[in-house]
């Protein structure tokens, strides 16, 4: 796998038109069993991973381009390429796929074989090529026919590229133009736009070569103004000549090098603005074009990467102060044009050149670039720093963290950034979003790195929060420090927005550092003066942000927020909004939703204690009055431990109702004798065993007896219901009113549970998550505005009399207790 020669990267076509690479490998050739026939192999250099395994079919054109390429197409619209290290590698496998198909490997493409007429194999396999018309002014038009009569037909395009090839046609023919254009033969040079229009469509490397030499290129542009549509032509080469300027900002001394950039751009030209636009064309047929501008820019940054001399110079004369500015621009220009080339590259490619750059200091020049007055060059810069953060932003970070220890927090580069971010003059800030988006990559932990020695999280966001936090939030700051925001103008607000986003991203994925920010500055009591922005989206902000930090359910940041009543602000914006059914109404109903659901009992005391005669009117949704339960039954429990302790016990042992909870705790519940549950040891703590305690459990251990007793029975009969196909009923909720928040009870005699109106007992193994439609015994709290919650405690099922007796004689307070 040390042979070079062999050494190639895989490319494919992807729907834009754009080579994608999929990696480097070597590549043999050889009989594949599953393929049946000889077939093309690439390795990953890498872990030796299968990159591409083709075989080589003999209807299939391959086309070697530039010694160094082969080019086919697997099926409709997926092309792939192999591009060699070395000539020799590719010669060695383009032998291969001439010997598959009989071809002489002395072509440079493999005949294109489709369905065709018998009359046109017949006609192929009697005229070996294609006769062209001499190149005469007086046959031009039927020169233009023959071109495009050929295109439809594979067989005929190939042999007329062979034609034009061999016979040097198209030097003749751009001879030829230059005749049409001196004697103004305007019918001419309609025919010549034709046909090296059709040439293009031949998609042939070879001709391209020959169309795209120096001494060719501009006839062949100066070709394609006379469009037959155009009333006038188009004045192409005069734009490519007199508007259009090659800048060699830094001298090139490889003559080479040179030729291949002004090559490339003109083609660019030709792609993009001289040509019709691709939709009219048959699919693919401009594939090769693509390929050509594609491998011309690798070639381009490979030989500009190699040049020492000439990125020393670059980078030298950009960070010299004595550097003109309108210099200093061009520089920056290149740069940039020469970053957006590297994304042509392949990874490891890729990763060599931004080594190289860093090498050079890429980063100090850039530094000292954004530090400029110019915004034209600061926004170049931005561009370039946007390819390195997206590349390697733990280099960025890395450089960032070196440089803290030498220059003051003003000049860092990170600050830098965040300052540009919000001295954007654009009023869309479309500068500030594209930077905003750079420093969230920055401080993402996600493609931070840990190693053995050092955690770049830990240290990244220390050095963040001590050196650059206080930049970012300084906006925010200075604007909220009254009761409203002290300038609310849209672009102003935007900012903040955006500052915002960040700070929410960080709550998000960063820990302490974070959350001592926030509680020691203050800044959430800040952030909710933005509340009574005119502003929506800054309002809606705000909320989301503390709405994050709620989500956390992290009791630090619950007693900051309790402890400066910050659900002041949020309640004031709710009532101001009114009747409104707004987003604002729902995020901020959503909030409080939030702590009912996950019963944040510190928040849900605070919001009820202090704002619950400004809630306690809404009625449209159950949320507060539902928060009003949840801190009830909070001051319910803490008044009686005892209750809440014995609810516990029902709540986790009697009734669970989702199957799965039916495990360790349940099974001790149904499988402890009647001694061990007299004793009470398992459910009751030693300090709590009193004689009044006693006597609570006695009617516990009498339920368990008898629902040991039933087991079998009902068993059966859910059997029997499961059998007649019903299902079992669950729990349902119904409405109830009252003045005051209550607990009764209602008892019904109809369809007891374990009867056969009533498939299974809730708690019981055979269906531990039912209950029956009537059950004996409903508790439902009611409070003013209707029934907010409701816990249904099923009574006992129906005993012999002499265990209802039992239970009858009861204390009417412990027959409470019990059904509670």
């Amino acid at each position: 796998m040390t042979d070079t020669r062999r050494r190639v990267k895989v490319y494919t076509l992807n729907e834009d038109r754009q080579w994608d690479d999929r990696g480097t490998g070597h590549v043999t050739s050889g009989y594949v069993e599953r393929l049946k026939g000889m077939s093309l192999l690439v390795r990953a250099e890498s872990d030796g991973s299968l990159l591409l395994e083709s075989k080589i079919n003999p209807n299939t054109a391959y086309q070697k381009q530039q010694d160094t390429l082969i080019v086919w197409s697997e099926a409709e619209n997926y092309d792939l390429a192999l591009s060699f290290q070395e000539k020799a590698g590719c010669d060695e496998i383009w032998e291969k796929i001439c010997q598959v198909q009989g071809k002489d490997p002395s072509v440079d493409i493999t005949q294109d074989l489709v369905d065709e007429s018998e009359e046109e194999r017949f006609d192929d396999m009697s005229s070996p090529g294609l006769e062209l018309p001499s190149c005469e002014l007086s046959r031009l038009e039927e020169i233009a026919e023959l071109v495009a009569s050929s295109l439809p037909s594979p067989l005929r395009r190939e042999k007329l590229a062979l034609a034009l090839e061999n016979e040097g046609y198209i030097k003749k023919l751009l001879e030829l133009f230059h005749v049409c254009e001196d004697l103004e033969n305007i019918e001419g040079l309609h025919h010549l736009y034709e046909i090296i229009k059709g040439i293009f469509l031949l998609n042939r490397t070879a001709l391209f070569e020959v169309m795209f030499s120096e001494e060719c290129i501009m006839d062949v542009i100066g070709c394609l103004e006379y469009d037959p549509s155009l009333s006038q032509p188009r004045k192409h080469r005069e734009f490519l000549t007199k508007t259009a300027k090659f800048k060699e900002v830094i001298p090139i001394s490889d003559p080479e090098l040179k030729q291949k950039i002004h090559q490339t751009y003109r083609v660019q030209y030709i792609q993009d603005m001289v040509l019709p636009t691709p939709s009219v064309f048959e699919e693919n047929m401009l594939s090769t074009l693509h390929s050509f501008i594609f491998f011309n820019k690798v070639e381009i940054v490979g030989m500009l990467q190699e040049d020492e001399k000439f990125l020393t110079d670059l980078f030298a004369q950009l960070t010299d102060e004595a550097t003109d500015e309108e210099k200093r621009q061009e520089l920056v220009n290149f740069l940039k044009e020469f970053c957006a080339f590297s994304q042509t590259l392949q990874p490891q490619n890729r990763d060599a050149f931004f080594k190289t750059l860093s090498s050079m200091g890429i980063l100090p020049a850039l530094e000292v670039i954004l530090g400029m007055d110019d915004a034209q060059v600061r926004s170049a810069a931005t561009d370039i720093f946007s390819y390195l953060v997206e590349y390697n932003p733990s280099m960025v970070r890395e450089f960032v963290m070196q440089e803290a220890q030498q220059n003051d927090d003003d000049i860092l580069l990170i600050n830098l950034i965040i300052e540009h971010m919000i001295c954007d003059t654009d009023p869309e800030l479309g500068g500030a979003v594209q930077l905003m988006g750079l420093l969230r990559t920055l401080v993402d932990p996600e493609n931070m790195l840990a190693t053995a020695n050092k955690t770049e999280k830990t240290e990244f966001l220390g050095f963040f929060y001590k050196h650059c936090m206080h930049v970012l939030t300084a906006p925010l700051l200075a604007n909220t420090t009254e009761e409203k925001p002290s300038k609310d103008d849209f672009q102003t607000a935007q900012l903040l927005a955006l500052v915002l986003e960040l700070l929410t991203f960080c709550v998000e994925h960063h820990t302490y550092h974070i959350k001592n920010y926030i509680i020691n500055k203050d800044i959430l009591r800040r952030v909710l003066v933005l509340m009574a922005s005119k502003h929506a989206f800054l309002a809606l902000c705000a909320l989301r942000f503390k709405r994050k930090i709620i989500g956390l359910k992290d009791e630090f940041y619950n007693r900051y927020i309790m402890k400066s009543f910050l659900f002041e602000p949020v309640v004031k914006a709710f009532l101001n909004n009114g009747s409104r059914y707004n987003l604002m109404n729902s995020a901020i109903i959503e909030m409080f939703e939030f702590i009912r659901v996950e019963d944040i009992k510190s928040l849900t005391a605070h919001v009820i204690e202090n704002y619950w005669k400004a809630l306690e009117d809404v009625d449209y949704v159950q949320t507060f009055k539902g928060l009003k339960l949840r801190f009830e039954q909070q001051r319910e429990r803490q008044d009686n431990p005892k209750l809440d302790s014995m609810r516990s016990i029902l709540r986790n042992h009697r009734y669970r109702r989702d199957a799965r909870t039916l495990e360790d705790e349940e099974e001790m519940w149904f499988n402890t004798d009647d001694e061990d549950m007299e004793d009470g040891e398992a459910v009751v703590p030693p300090s709590d065993k009193t004689k009044n305690d006693e006597d609570i459990m006695e009617p516990i251990s009498k339920f368990m007896e008898r629902k040991k007793l039933k087991e079998t029975e009902e068993k059966e009969v859910l059997l029997k219901t499961n059998l007649s196909g019903r299902q079992s009923p669950s729990f349902k909720l119904s409405l109830s009113s009252g003045t005051k928040t209550n607990l009764t009870s209602q008892s019904s005699a109809t369809n007891l549970p374990g009867s056969p109106g009533s498939p299974g007992s809730p708690g019981s193994p055979g269906s531990p998550g039912s209950v029956s439609k009537s059950t004996s015994q409903t508790a439902a709290i009611t409070t003013k505005g209707g029934l907010v919650g409701l816990v249904d405690y099923p009574d006992d099922d129906e005993e012999d009399d002499e265990d209802e007796d039992k239970e009858e004689t009861l204390p009417l307070s412990k027959k409470a207790k019990l059904e509670s």
